[in-house]
């Protein structure tokens, strides 16, 4: 089907140079406000297209799926993540599936750094004292942090984010150790200089730092559990911008409310858009609103990538970002 001819649902806004390129291109109907799409919205959209453009915010399950239609061909995802995506059912269905990877690997990375200088340095706590006030002058003794320099970092998730977190970090002074489903190549740990642990659980025991930086699978889920909270030391820092239901965040909480964790620095929550009432009141917490790749440019270049991959579906070739089951 020429691609002119394909029609294309788009969720939610999208930035408007995105929108206006797949309005020329393709019979698209975007969406008129910046509200996710409820059940039934969702699956009136699906019976009622050639591609689906979902976010990361549209839970698209085995539930949503059996009632999709003969229609849809290409859920075509705006995020690199498709945890919110059952594609082994989607592909059982004859259903392509692409994501947006890459793009967002350099935005991402510089949230988790300035996360990891905002939590030791205990930057926002600083800002809050200026906005109220309660700023009485320079003391040795007031307001002391952290040093990143010599420290040891933790990366749980050695892929592209992990990666260019590492050579971030590297600028400051850190050490970097890493655990990963695979290790890396000798080159890539030569160039970063980093150390790789086979046990997540001794990494953890020996880290003053610990990022984030893997995806969300049934595997990785609570991948932070309390017990492996506990192995952390109580003056390390926790810092996460990859999935909020990677780490226990009630036993998170708990443990920092108690003293057990220094703090941490949270861009991603575990009942997104609900955040743990208790992690709002500690003081030796970041948080953020899931903006680690919110920046223009990414947001277009992720754009750009949903359109290649629906150009090319429509071409008749399989897209570029492709998304497999993990069980072929």
């Amino acid at each position: 089907m020429p691609a002119s001819k394909l029609k294309v649902v788009v969720t939610r806004r999208l930035p408007e140079p995105v929108e206006t390129r797949m309005a020329e291109l393709f019979d698209t109907q975007l969406a008129t406000d910046d509200t996710p799409m409820d059940h039934e919205a969702l699956v009136a959209a699906m019976q009622s297209c050639d591609v689906l453009v979902p976010t990361v915010t549209d839970r698209i399950d085995s539930r949503v799926l059996s009632r999709a239609g003969e229609r849809l061909k290409l859920i075509a995802q705006f995020g690199a993540g498709v945890d919110n995506v059952d594609v082994a059912t989607a592909t059982q269905r004859g259903i392509t599936v692409t994501n947006t990877p890459g793009v967002l690997t350099e935005d991402t990375a510089d949230i988790t750094m300035a996360l990891m200088l905002a939590v030791p340095r205990r930057i926002v706590e600083g800002v809050k004292i200026v906005e109220t006030d309660g700023f009485a002058g320079w003391s040795p003794t007031w307001m002391m942090g952290r040093r990143l320099g010599g420290k040891r970092l933790g990366i749980v998730g050695m892929g592209r984010i992990g990666q260019a977190v590492a050579r971030r970090a590297r600028a400051f002074g850190l050490q970097i150790h890493y655990h990963n489903r695979r290790r890396v190549s000798a080159a890539i740990e030569q160039e970063l200089e980093a150390t790789y642990w086979e046990s997540l659980d001794q990494m953890l025991s020996r880290m003053d730092i610990v990022s984030i930086n893997c995806p969300h699978t049934p595997a990785t889920y609570h991948l932070l559990s309390q017990r492996r909270l506990k192995l952390m030391k109580p003056s390390a820092f926790l810092v996460n911008t990859a999935r909020g239901e990677v780490i226990d965040e009630a036993a998170l909480a708990r443990m920092l409310q108690a003293g057990e964790l220094a703090g941490a620095g949270l861009d991603v929550f575990e009942h997104e858009p609900a955040i743990n009432p208790r992690l709002k009141k500690l003081a030796n917490v970041v948080l953020l609103p899931h903006m680690g790749s919110a920046t223009l440019e990414s947001r277009i270049e992720m754009g750009e990538k949903v359109i290649i991959n629906i150009k090319t579906f429509a071409d008749g070739h399989k897209p570029p970002d492709r998304v497999i089951p993990a069980m072929l």
